[in-house]
């Protein structure tokens, strides 16, 4: 979690995000995220991600991991649709628990 907030500093001068976008990146991650990593974020044909699992991890590594995918398994690159700013943000609340969509 540490590790997160340090990052998340990092990301201080971007303007926040406003509530329309963060509920359109809960309903993205619910639904688009979701249909690998479980509906509940629990895990399925990809890792789960909860902030247990990810608690080990870094968060700039979890940000880049969104933004250019993995190659060599189905994680799609995530560039062309979300901000570094937005992917941060998705990081930070998979990493404090993922809220529900409104």
């Amino acid at each position: 979690m540490v590790i997160g907030m340090a990052f998340s500093s990092a990301f201080a001068n971007s303007p926040p995000l406003d509530p329309q976008r963060q509920n359109e990146l809960v309903r993205l991650v619910r639904q688009d995220c979701g249909s690998c990593h479980g509906m509940e974020l629990r895990g399925g044909l990809g890792p789960a991600l909860t902030p247990q699992t990810l608690r080990d991890k870094p968060a700039s590594s979890l940000v880049s991991t969104i933004l250019h995918g993995r190659p060599g398994t189905p994680m799609p690159p995530w560039k062309n649709f979300l901000s570094e700013s937005e992917a941060d943000w998705i990081v930070d609340n998979l990493q404090k628990g993922f809220p529900d969509a409104r």
